[in-house]
């Protein structure tokens, strides 16, 4: 799996080492499913401080397309760890539905001979 990672801010980039890992991990089971994975982060407020820390996730699969997921908190690690559990979960509910389509179609195939 490929991961980017896009920040200006310098205190995100350097958590370049831990957003791949934690990517890798939280994708540990789905990775096949998922060949890129790009994260940007980005400071709202600037400066000024607050619930500021803005992380957006966005999971490009082979056959379901692309799902983006943004998350702001007041640190990077909360805002990556939040915005990767969304993400996931969305993703997840969209392989059901595939699945669940599936096998549906399947069951009307058998029915039908």
């Amino acid at each position: 799996m490929q991961v980017l990672f896009k920040s200006r801010h310098p205190q995100a980039t350097d958590l370049r080492d831990l957003t791949e890992r934690r990517v890798r991990f939280v994708l540990r089971r789905v990775g096949w499913l998922v060949p890129r994975a790009e994260v940007q982060m980005s400071d709202v407020n600037g400066p000024r401080g607050g619930i500021d820390k803005r992380c957006q996730v966005e999971l490009r699969t082979d056959g379901a397309g692309s799902v983006v997921v943004a998350s702001v908190a007041s640190d990077w690690r909360t805002a990556l760890d939040n915005a990767l559990a969304r993400a996931v979960r969305f993703l997840m509910r969209l392989w059901r539905r595939g699945s669940d389509s599936r096998r549906m179609r399947q069951r009307l195939i058998s029915h039908e001979r």
